[in-house]
């Protein structure tokens, strides 16, 4: 079971939630061990990253296998270690009493009436049992980044999707977070396009060939010049001299700049709008333009920055070619760029963290990169930058993802294929339900949006990010396993309860009583349904170690299972008694609660009817 504390996680998770009413069962399971472990240990900071969530049922539902070790380092049998750690142990208000197996595994089971209590607790929290850190700190998540006056296309969907997910989940704990989509809108591509709009007949050629239909007036200009320049050198020689004008301020091209970033930013937030994704500043690289002699020069004139054949490059130890961010004609690169931006946002929000959700292939560029800013700037010694990689999207013959005429597919298309099916696959069922059509035109097209964009990003957030992994739309839209889709079902199947009890046994009865009514644990599924509802907060715990997604999906899919095992052996409006009845509302209800709060952190929609 997917629902362990991750090793990475260090002994500080102690210490950084508020338990005020709802509690981190592992959390709390932790500090009462590093009570019991005072005195055996100076320092149980690794012991307490044994205790975790069990794998199987069978032997507890926490396990700690701190004996070993702290056995190993005393020279004392395990088990001896073990005693004696449970006998300083006091855990008696939340658990049955700890077996001892094995060589030294301590097994423990949390009390029933314990555990009913803590989701009755999280079902009236609004945070559904997830506390916020007690010392928030300031972060920046950069991410999505795409370049203006180009088309949006497959490969932004993973920097895109992964950045917000850990934007909202980061956002939820508690801490203060920036996000600030670096579009590129200074780079070479606008002199392209601005030598292309200038050309009357490569604007007639653009607009015959049908391009323009595809990837709009812009990005068409872009390809075809783009393409022309690779097979004439005077043409490359002209786009240059496009866009060293425009980066002198000429009016002409700066205007014609403007409008691209116009038309632009309308394409590109059209796209956002469909995705959820927003952004709290959205600055391109032209807005560092000013800086980036600045940058240079300081770096020189502390001695970081040195001349080498005429460019300007930071020597670091350990790398065979400089960080070059002057080059010899004096055009600044990205490295100049990044260096002024990270100084920006030092000096604007002061974070704590800085975040780089970009693809693998950049690996080197931001190892370099954050090694000449602190060695510019050694008071940002303790601030995390990290680079977020990710791996590449492939299609099924297990290249890059591209059409079968070997273009990279646009993100737009890309959504519009997801919807178009999932709404082909919303209607058949909708269609063959006993009783007739149940869905609207408009409800039906409502949930296909919210199926196929689910979907395509669920299919992403679910891999390892570090991984590729293949796009395929039968597999991203399947009602079974770990998709979107099945998540989607699981909570309209809870929803669904709620709808055919009010119809049965009234307005009050099942949706006012249900929120209030203690949670009873009488049957085995009930309680693990219970159990992983509560063990949300420990997933963020696990999301945030390393900034992985996929350790969300894994929960809410475990999740979901557990719901499905209940829904199959415990009735819910055909409860024996009332009481039984209401507390299994109850549980549903909490159920939904964070499956919807978790595909929320997602991006994902919920939705009522599938």
């Amino acid at each position: 079971m997917p629902l362990g504390l991750a090793p990475t996680i260090l002994y500080l998770c102690l210490s950084i939630f508020v338990f005020i009413d709802t509690v981190n069962i592992l959390h709390e399971l932790q500090s009462r061990f590093a009570t019991a472990l005072s005195g055996m240990v100076d320092n149980p900071a690794e012991l307490l990253l044994q205790v975790r969530a069990s794998q199987d049922p069978k032997f507890g539902d926490y396990q700690a296998n701190c004996a070993m070790p702290l056995g190993k380092r005393l020279g004392k049998p395990p088990r001896q270690i073990a005693t004696a750690i449970v006998a300083k142990l006091e855990i008696d208000d939340l658990c049955e009493p700890p077996e001892i197996a094995g060589p030294g595994f301590i097994n423990l089971r949390l009390k029933n009436d314990w555990l009913a209590q803590q989701a009755s607790t999280a079902l009236a929290d609004p945070r559904v049992g997830v506390p916020t850190v007690a010392k928030p700190r300031t972060y920046v998540v950069d991410y999505s980044a795409p370049n203006v006056a180009k088309p949006m296309h497959v490969g932004h969907i993973r920097s895109t999707v992964i950045g917000n997910c850990l934007y909202r989940t980061l956002k939820f704990v508690g801490h203060e977070v920036i996000s600030d989509n670096h579009l590129g809108d200074w780079g070479t591509q606008f002199g392209m396009i601005i030598y292309g709009y200038k050309s009357p007949e490569i604007r007639a050629q653009v607009q015959s060939s049908g391009a323009v239909e595809k990837l709009g007036e812009f990005g068409a200009l872009y390809a075809w010049v783009n393409r022309l320049g690779e097979e004439n050198p005077k043409i490359r020689e002209a786009v240059l001299n496009e866009t060293v004008k425009l980066h002198a301020g000429d009016a002409e091209n700066l205007q014609l700049w403007k409008e691209i970033r116009t038309q632009s930013d309308k394409d590109i937030d059209r796209i956002y709008k469909r995705l959820g994704v927003k952004f709290d500043d959205q600055l391109g690289e032209s807005f560092y333009h000013d800086w980036l002699s600045a940058v240079v020069d300081d770096l020189q004139k502390k001695e970081i920055g040195r001349e080498s054949d005429g460019a300007i490059g930071v020597f670091l130890n350990g790398y065979e070619t400089p960080f070059l961010i002057r080059k010899q004609d004096g055009a600044f690169l990205y490295a100049t760029t990044d260096l002024a931006t990270i100084q920006y946002r030092m000096e604007t929000w002061h974070p704590d963290a800085v975040l780089y959700v970009v693809d693998h292939r950049q690996s080197l560029h931001f190892e370099q990169l954050f090694a000449t800013a602190r060695l510019w700037h050694p008071e940002w010694a303790n601030v995390e930058f990290k680079h977020v990689n990710f791996g590449t999207v492939l299609g099924k013959d297990g290249k890059p993802f591209k059409t079968r005429s070997g273009d990279t597919v646009g993100l737009e298309i890309l959504l519009d294929e997801g919807v178009s099916r999932a709404l082909a696959i919303v209607s058949a069922n909708d269609d063959a339900k006993p009783n007739g059509p149940e869905l609207s035109t408009d409800e039906r097209q409502k949930i296909a949006e919210a199926v196929g964009i689910g979907a395509l990003k669920y299919a992403d957030l679910s891999q390892n990010r570090t991984s590729d992994y293949v796009f395929d739309y039968d597999k991203m839209l399947a009602m079974n396993g770990n998709t979107a889709t099945y998540m989607q079902y699981a909570h309209a199947r809870v929803r669904g309860i709620f709808i055919k009890g009010q119809k049965q046994l009234g307005e009050s009865t099942t949706s006012q009583q249900h929120v209030t009514q203690k949670i009873i644990l009488s049957h085995p599924a009930e309680r693990a349904l219970a159990l992983a509802a509560l063990q949300f907060s420990e997933a963020m715990d696990l999301v945030l170690a390393d900034y992985r997604p996929n350790q969300l999906t894994s929960y809410l899919f475990e999740l979901a299972n557990r719901f499905s095992t209940f829904y199959e052996n415990c009735p819910v409006l055909k409860a024996e008694t009332p009481e039984l009845l209401h507390g299994r509302l109850a549980l549903c209800n909490l159920t939904a609660k964070v499956l919807r709060q978790g595909l929320e952190l997602l991006g994902i929609e919920v939705v009522e009817r599938m």
